[in-house]
């Protein structure tokens, strides 16, 4: 205060006169901004002359403006002991308690500032910044509630405008970015506040949180016992600190479990380790990836590609999740689908490996495309010469024309389509350089392998040997040589 407030009744003592020059001093500093300097002669004042509530509320003042609130509050709160009717000390105490967030207490003071003064400006409109803030808290409160963490991140964002000095308001929002995946940034706001108060366990919890939610889950039990032993009532630090553990135990009970071929108890195991915390998004990923490990080796692929589905939504840069679900989709021969993922994991980490992987992989959706000769003969790929013989032998007999002539004409050039198919299908995979050209991916079609095809001189020369061959006898059913 540039003006001294003093009672009508004091008289000027030696110690009073010294005091006053203090202030003097004091506020000439202030007006020249170096508030340290007026921090110091404001002390002086004090020291001087402890009962002038104007020396309190200069360096209440002071304070502030060197962002102590709560020294600043104290300062205020002592200033009106000594005068209730200090209009300029009720203000600040206001202040102090609107930027450390108690926005109740800050309205108390400025409707008594009000009451001293009812046509004050600042006071009528902190007493509005105050009530503003409270609608921010209960909408924060409301959006917590409902998990939704965006809308609490924002309102905290709008209730730290006003509340500059609220660790509170700090950590809510801290947590919530943890929540929401926004780790670096949660971890900001809390390395802040431990900057100042290195035992504020709130801000240790949010530290271990980050931590948890990055999977480093030995340093997030640190930070969480760290923050009990600072505050042992802290019931998020000990929900967190117990989910930590049973969340690592259970995963390494998992992990032990696939490593000797137990893969329905990993599988178990890690289902089990899944329902312990839904907002460990990264721990979580890896949970459902590993699932997804082991239910491969059961020979459930579609469960496995749902479980890397699920792990590529909590993380969509999990290369991993996409190459376990690429090959899920090779064994299940959904050939576009995998290709689609190699190509991603390719675009991220451009490795031989990779390229390899997507190469095949396109070589299998394109080889998908043409017809499959081992499925027209009803044989395996790795098939024997003498496997593809008695295969090629039994379908040409079940698809020739003279079995069918009796047929409607639909079915007739329905069995004289497949007869031809299996005919080329005996052509090729019959013939060891036609053979390794198909399965290395060439389309025969194109190289002209069939120009002068004809499915019946295959059957005759297969079953005739010397222009001999069979004839169907209509009455038996059955082939008979002629």
């Amino acid at each position: 205060d540039q003006t001294l407030n003093l009672p009508m009744n004091i008289s000027f003592s030696p110690l009073s006169r010294q005091a006053e020059c203090f202030k003097e001093q004091g506020n000439a500093f202030y007006s020249n901004k170096d508030y340290s300097e007026a921090f110091n002669f404001y002390t002086k004042a004090i020291d001087a002359c402890p009962k002038n509530a104007s020396y309190y509320g200069n360096r209440a003042a002071t304070l502030m403006m060197l962002c102590r609130f709560r020294e600043a509050l104290e300062d205020s709160q002592q200033a009106v002991r000594l005068d209730d009717c200090f209009m300029k000390g009720h203000l600040r105490e206001g202040k102090c308690h609107l930027s450390l967030g108690n926005a109740m207490a800050a309205s108390r003071c400025f409707q008594k500032v009000l009451e001293l003064e009812p046509s004050n400006r600042e006071a009528q409109q902190e007493n509005k910044n105050a009530t503003t803030l409270l609608e921010f808290e209960r909408m924060a409160d409301f959006g917590f509630e409902k998990r939704d963490f965006r809308k609490v991140v924002y309102c905290m964002d709008r209730a730290l405008a006003l509340a500059t000095a609220c660790h509170r308001f700090k950590i809510l929002k801290a947590e919530c970015l943890a929540l929401l995946g926004r780790y670096p940034e949660a971890q900001s706001v809390a390395s802040d506040i431990l900057r100042m108060d290195s035992t504020n366990a709130d801000a240790l919890y949010v530290r271990g949180l980050c931590l948890y939610y990055e999977d480093c889950i030995d340093k997030a039990v640190q930070f969480f016992v760290q923050a009990l032993r600072m505050a042992p009532d802290h019931e998020k630090a000990r929900l967190a600190c117990r989910n930590a553990k049973a969340l690592k135990a259970k995963k390494e009970e998992g992990n032990q479990a696939f490593k000797i071929n137990n893969y329905e108890a990993a599988y178990q195991l890690y289902t089990e380790a899944l329902a312990i915390d839904p907002n460990n998004i990264k721990t979580n990923a890896k949970l459902y990836c590993n699932r997804a490990t082991a239910g491969a080796k059961l020979k459930k692929l579609n469960q496995a590609i749902e479980d890397c589905t699920s792990a590529i939504k909590l993380d969509d840069t999990y290369i991993k999740a996409y190459l376990r679900r690429a090959q899920c989709y090779m064994d299940t021969e959904q050939y576009e689908e995998a290709v689609r993922d190699y190509e991603k994991v390719y675009q991220t980490e451009k490795t031989s490996d990779h390229k390899h992987l997507l190469k095949n992989a396109q070589l299998e959706l394109k080889k998908s495309k043409r017809k499959d000769y081992y499925k027209v003969l009803g044989v395996g790929k790795n098939a024997t010469e003498d496997e593809i013989k008695k295969a090629y032998r039994k379908r040409a007999l079940m698809h020739h024309p003279d079995r069918h002539s009796a047929a409607t004409p639909e079915v007739q050039k329905e069995e004289e389509k497949k007869f031809k198919e299996v005919g080329e299908a005996f052509t090729v995979l019959s013939d060891p350089k036609k053979k390794i050209r198909y399965d290395s991916g060439h389309d025969l079609d194109n190289d002209g392998c069939f120009d002068d095809f004809d499915a019946n001189n295959i059957f005759r020369a297969f079953f005739g040997g010397h222009g001999g061959g069979f004839t169907f006898d209509s009455s038996s059913g059955m082939f008979s040589p002629f």
